[in-house]
């Protein structure tokens, strides 16, 4: 074994120690005031990594000094840095999550009423009054199914966290009043890095499949209690809003009505699968004059779940989809960043919103939850749950999520 650099006074103690979960083949000593790490152990660690880590972690934390497991490089198997410092974790004001979900509540409900409002735009005359109690009836049923998803994709993460014992807060919710839902969704943050990859799939995976399960059965109630009109060809003033269109979405409605939708008035020349290709990425031609689902605000709910999924599952960052691709792929994901982000550019010639979505991950997508043990691999259920993670990307994903059309 070699040794390098400045000794510990309790390095004999320290390597007794490591020497119980690895064979080591050099240790490099280091002041952590200029490299941020105390000593690098470069050989193999014996039997089960996931097992040796917590033991390793529980024999080190009495020296306040953090292990972590890294791939090896030179000719080493493993490397093991020990850092020194043990994260405490500070409690969290649980006051903060009560009032922001309060207030997204409130906003919710009042995007869900203004959503499902048909009477007069002054609200005066006799059909102001029972419009505006219908209203009231369907912000209620929009407000309980939105959030019901978001709980259910936020609650996901949080107690896979827990699960793992990973420290992590109460979810935080995000009002947007004035906008088509009321709010941006919501965020848990983690307060401790995950103990390795199956924790990190985990974590990440849990959200978007517990929102799916209860987006899905939302969307199907709300397509069941939702009608199809003709779509107008003109309007004398206003706009017409369609909403997007993802693979799981359309066939959703085909299963509800026995028919794709929105059906165009006619497809003139253009074979019916070439029509749909081209109005699923481009939203074009516009289907005026055909026919479409009048969504329930409940079925706008289900929609508003689906885009949520996919947004999160865009595999970049601490994104949920980030946390799948780090956990299937580690450091290698990194070299995906640009490739991505330059999907984002592209689909941002049919619907600009992906332009800032580019420019914000950009900034905020090249910082990823890095395990502290990043040689444990996943098992195959695992794997197949981080597949499972990117085919749901592909299903729910929306490249034109919104489209309006101005009637002058």
């Amino acid at each position: 074994m070699s040794v390098y650099g400045f000794d510990h006074p309790q390095s004999h103690i320290l390597m007794t120690l490591l020497a119980r979960v690895m064979r080591i083949e050099s240790v490099t000593w280091s002041n952590p005031k200029q490299r941020g790490w105390l000593a690098r152990l470069r050989g193999e660690v014996l039997g089960d990594t996931a097992e040796a880590y917590s033991r390793l972690e529980a024999a080190l934390k009495p020296y306040d000094i953090t292990p972590l497991f890294r791939p090896g490089r030179n000719g080493a198997r493993h490397e093991v840095l020990l850092v020194p410092g043990v994260l405490r974790v500070k409690p969290s004001r649980v006051v903060w999550n009560a009032v922001l979900f309060v207030l997204t509540v409130l906003s919710v409900f009042a995007a869900g009423v203004s959503y499902a409002y048909q009477g007069p735009s002054d609200f005066h005359g006799p059909a102001a009054l029972p419009a505006l109690r219908q209203a009231l009836k369907g912000g209620g049923a929009f407000t309980v199914s939105l959030l019901a998803i978001l709980l259910a994709h936020e609650f996901g993460h949080y107690l896979a966290a827990r699960y793992h014992g990973t420290a992590v807060s109460l979810p935080y919710f995000l009002p947007f009043p004035f906008s088509l839902f009321g709010t941006l969704g919501a965020f848990i943050s983690l307060k401790a890095p995950p103990r390795n990859k199956r924790v990190l799939l985990d974590i990440g995976i849990a959200g978007p499949l517990a929102g799916m399960a209860v987006a899905l059965p939302v969307l199907f109630i709300g397509l069941m209690l939702s009608r199809i009109e003709p779509l107008p060809t003109w309007l004398p003033q206003g706009s017409l809003m369609l909403e997007g269109n993802s693979i799981l979405y359309l066939l959703s409605k085909w299963v509800i009505f026995g028919r794709l939708l929105p059906a165009p008035p006619t497809y003139g020349n253009t074979a019916p699968l070439l029509y749909w290709l081209k109005f699923f990425f481009t939203g074009q031609p516009l289907p005026l004059g055909g026919q479409d689902v009048i969504l329930h605000p409940m079925a706008w709910a289900g929609w508003a779940g689906f885009l949520v999924t996919a947004l999160n599952l865009i595999p970049l960052g601490t994104l949920d989809g980030g946390h799948v691709l780090y956990a299937l792929l580690g450091d290698r994901s990194r070299r995906l960043f640009w490739p991505l982000l330059g999907v984002l550019g592209v689909l941002g010639l049919v619907w600009d919103g992906w332009w800032l979505w580019a420019f914000l991950l950009l900034f905020l997508g090249r910082r990823y939850a890095e395990p502290l043990d990043q040689i444990t691999p996943l098992d195959g259920r695992r794997r197949a749950l981080g597949m499972l993670a990117l085919v749901l990307l592909l299903i729910v994903f929306t490249p034109v999520p919104l489209e309006v059309i101005a009637f002058r």
